[in-house]
């Protein structure tokens, strides 16, 4: 008896509590219910081709269930809030959503900037301390020394020797000058007839002297004739200046004629830099302001200045060479060298925002400003310079606005599939007989229109056509006074209309 008691108060509580259980379930699903029918739903949308759209729910093509737009989501739909009162283009994404596709967000500030830009150099010759060692006279050459192209090489250091008859009869002429010069001061009379001769005899000695310069013969092998007082065997090349040989073209017994480059060298102590700089880079740039080079995978910077050289217009690299000077007593520097070069930026104060942000379509830029709510509107801005991860803003921001920096190409697809859909119903007519959308391009395939009193009517078939042309002020008198929920239309079919 007792296990007949237990056993009855046990189904009376479980009943009990599915009663309870059931009665709040169906007044969740009426609550539900109820939320969802205070929502009007304007039409279906393929998720995957929001240009396809349906009156009624189903699978689109692509087999994918057709998704509701509602009239508070809709893009031109009126409303005090959220998405509704958003611009043409917004989206609404929930919190959960933004975390899945990384919305991240960062604020519109007013500051002024300060950067360093780096962009690639390349070392080149200074043209000015390039000499180049012509020959003056024909000869050949006599003596070719070991030095070679990228020899370093010092100042009065002899490259090579050659001889040449040019020189006979300016240094016999000069061993005269100096011979007729001793005789006059060794007779020892000190008049001025005796000195007005010797001063003669040294301006014909500096003649000759020069002469034999000028020919090519060094200032030590002119010393050595005036003191030995006899000509030398061969006339040697020397190097003008401490520098590094850039070209070679002698070799013992080479025969030469006069104007022939027997060597070119350059004086590396100082070089130019050529900083490859885009048009709008090129007003970083002041004629002595300092710059820092560096060698790509080495420690260590060097000092450069931008010349006073206008920059040059690259054709082939659409770049500006802008010259920069740098000493370079260690040859660390070396032609042909590609260097880093570091040149400080600052912008005054102006209105920047992440470069991440901008979203450069070429011919306009868009950012997604947060309008809170989970609703994100595509504003196009104008932009200015750029420094670093910063883009200078010029017109569409305004301080202390948040903006996206991450997702925002998510949000962008998004934002283009609305206004498409939307655009794509804006296109549609409404047929003035049966009340059906009517795809204007599809009714003038089917020669479905008509002209009354200047307006364009679109038909969904050539019943209605037909209709409306026997009486067209009585056919659109019928739709006006046609109730709203009328459902005069449900009889025809067509893949190119349907209800609204």
């Amino acid at each position: 008896m007792m296990k007949r008691l237990v056993y009855a108060a046990l189904v009376t509580a479980l009943v009990a509590a599915a009663f309870l259980m059931g009665t709040g379930h169906g007044r969740r699903s009426a609550g539900a219910a109820n939320g969802a029918a205070q929502r009007q739903v304007l039409y279906y949308v393929d998720p995957m081709n929001p240009t396809h759209t349906s009156d009624q729910p189903g699978l689109a093509p692509c087999g994918m269930k057709m998704e509701p737009v509602y009239a508070d989501a809709a893009p031109g739909a009126s409303g005090r809030g959220g998405l509704a009162a958003a611009p043409a283009g917004s989206v609404q994404v929930s919190p959960a959503k933004q975390q899945l596709i990384g919305v991240k967000l960062g604020v519109v500030e007013k500051k002024a900037l300060g950067h360093t830009q780096r962009l690639l150099g390349r070392v080149v010759v200074d043209e000015t301390r390039v000499y180049r060692l012509n020959a003056t006279v024909n000869g050949w050459i006599t003596k070719a020394l070991p030095c070679a192209s990228g020899s370093r090489v010092k100042r009065h250091e002899v490259l090579a020797s050659f001889y040449s008859p040019d020189f006979l009869s300016a240094g016999q002429a000069l061993i005269f000058a100096l011979g007729s010069k001793d005789r006059a001061q060794a007779t020892g009379q000190d008049t001025n007839l005796q000195n007005s001769r010797v001063t003669q005899f040294n301006v014909n000695v500096q003649q000759y002297v020069d002469a034999l310069k000028n020919l090519g013969m060094g200032e030590m092998q002119v010393q050595e004739i005036i003191a030995n007082r006899k000509l030398v065997p061969s006339i040697n090349l020397t190097a003008p200046t401490d520098g590094v040989i850039l070209t070679r073209n002698v070799s013992e017994g080479l025969r030469f004629e006069k104007g022939t480059e027997l060597f070119r060298l350059a004086d590396l102590g100082q070089v130019w830099i050529l900083a490859d700089a885009f048009e709008n880079e090129a007003h970083w740039f002041k004629a002595g302001q300092p710059v820092t080079v560096s060698l790509p995978r080495q420690a260590g910077v060097l000092k450069a200045t931008v010349s006073q050289a206008v920059p040059q217009f690259d054709s082939g690299s659409r770049t500006l060479k802008v010259r920069l000077e740098a000493d370079n007593p260690d040859y660390a520097l070396k032609p042909d060298m590609f260097v880093d070069v570091h040149v400080p930026v600052t912008l005054p104060e102006t209105l920047v925002v992440s470069a991440d942000a901008v979203l450069d379509a070429g011919q306009h830029q868009t950012v997604f400003v947060d309008r809170g709510q989970g609703v994100f509107e595509p504003r196009v801005v104008e932009t200015g310079r750029r420094l670093g991860d910063q883009v200078e803003i010029v017109r569409g921001l305004m301080p202390g606005e948040r903006v996206v920096i991450s997702g925002n190409f998510l949000l962008d697809s998004e934002s283009r599939m609305k206004l498409a859909a939307a655009a794509t119903r804006k296109t549609e007519m409404v047929d003035p007989v049966c009340g059906m959308t009517v795809d204007p391009l599809k009714a003038k395939a089917k020669n479905c229109v008509s002209e009354y009193q200047g307006q364009t009517y679109y038909f969904c078939m050539d019943g209605c056509k037909r209709t409306f042309d026997d009486d067209p002020a009585g056919a659109l008198k019928a739709t006006a006074e046609k109730p709203a929920d009328s459902s005069a239309a449900l009889s025809h079919t067509g893949s190119d209309v349907r209800h609204p």
